[in-house]
């Protein structure tokens, strides 16, 4: 096994066993979990057969087969910004519509402590 075929499997499974770990601390939630998993067991697939890799590239027509890897690499993090704007976008509606709870609350306190000292 060439050294660079072994240095990237090391790390991809480094990277995988740290997002099971983060995942079972619950430091990481399983729906994010699940895309890091993916992409670094594809990672560790390709690292570990350089001929799937070879082979996917001839498919899809790519040249150099190591510009797959790249093209998978911007596409996954083209995934994951989507999917955290989306996220982010529900967390500010959300944060608006407590924002505007809250303050309900605090009027309807205010004027109940106004009519009660009368």
């Amino acid at each position: 096994m060439e050294l660079i075929t072994l240095f990237a499997t090391i790390i991809n499974i480094i990277i995988f066993i740290t997002v099971v770990e983060l995942t079972r601390r619950n430091r990481l939630k399983e729906r994010y979990s699940l895309l890091w998993l993916f992409s670094s067991f594809v990672m560790i697939w390709f690292s570990v057969s350089r001929e799937s890799l070879h082979l996917l590239s001839r498919v899809i027509g790519i040249q150099y087969p190591p510009s797959l890897i790249f093209l998978l690499g911007f596409l996954f993090l083209i995934i994951i910004n989507i999917h955290f704007s989306t996220i982010i976008s529900e967390l500010s509606d959300q944060n608006k519509t407590l924002t505007q709870e809250i303050a309900l609350l605090q009027e309807t306190v205010k004027s109940r402590r106004g009519e009660g000292g009368k």
